[in-house]
């Protein structure tokens, strides 16, 4: 009975190990998907610009809000660091926040965050960082169709892209808690491990190559 029990309780981690590992490579997948977009929404140009400048990117892919009278903001993402032309492994993330208002149905965003300085950067490495409340962080957001978003004017230690769905207009972050999904982290790379270390790999893994290359292609778009 007793080996039953343990057989049972090894398949059970095993299967809950395995739909975890599917959903992290389901998250790089999409966002390589936003990347993507991103790089195609001809109203947007200063994205080679940035990830020229960046010191990383956070991209979060499905940002949802939802509920009535009462919405919630909340969605999963990766962190990579940028080492001259070459992107690190991702860290997972989540982004989540909360809000009142009058707030009818399910709408979804995507979002990109460009960290510009070395503060914002070792700001989100901590755990539980505040979007635009610490040490005097600027925070700049913009939307897809955003035509006066161009490379000159826009400055700040983070930078914040997004395309909406449906009528999820006026996206603001700022307030909302970025924080190390430690347990995904952990089980992606097999072992307890920190995310200043994750940023530190730049080996390669089948998993994350779509979304080194969409990164890359993104930046040499803007190269003369």
């Amino acid at each position: 009975m007793k080996r039953f029990a343990a057989a049972a309780t090894l398949a059970l981690a095993l299967s809950f190990g395995a739909a975890l590992a599917s959903d992290q490579t389901a998250l790089i997948a999409n966002a390589a998907a936003t990347v993507r977009h991103m790089r195609e929404d001809q109203s947007f140009g200063p994205s080679a610009d940035l990830l020229h400048r960046a010191r990383a990117v956070l991209i979060v892919p499905g940002l949802v809000k939802g509920g009535f009278m009462f919405g919630a903001e909340g969605g999963n993402g990766v962190l990579l660091r940028r080492e001259g032309e070459r992107w690190s492994n991702p860290a997972f993330y989540t982004l989540a926040s909360g809000s009142f208002g009058l707030q009818i149905g399910l709408e979804k965003a995507e979002v990109v965050m460009f960290i510009m300085s070395q503060r914002a950067l070792e700001g989100i490495e901590r755990n539980k960082f505040k979007v635009g409340a610490g040490a005097g962080l600027t925070v700049v957001t913009v939307g897809a169709n955003a035509q006066g978003a161009t490379a000159p004017n826009l400055s700040g230690d983070i930078i914040i892209w997004s395309a909406t769905q449906g009528a999820y207009g006026g996206l603001t972050l700022e307030g909302s808690i970025v924080d190390p999904k430690t347990d995904w982290n952990d089980d992606f790379y097999g072992k307890r491990t920190h995310v200043g270390h994750i940023l530190s790999d730049l080996g390669e893994r089948p998993e994350t190559a779509e979304l080194r290359t969409e990164l890359a292609a993104t930046r040499r778009a803007g190269a003369p």
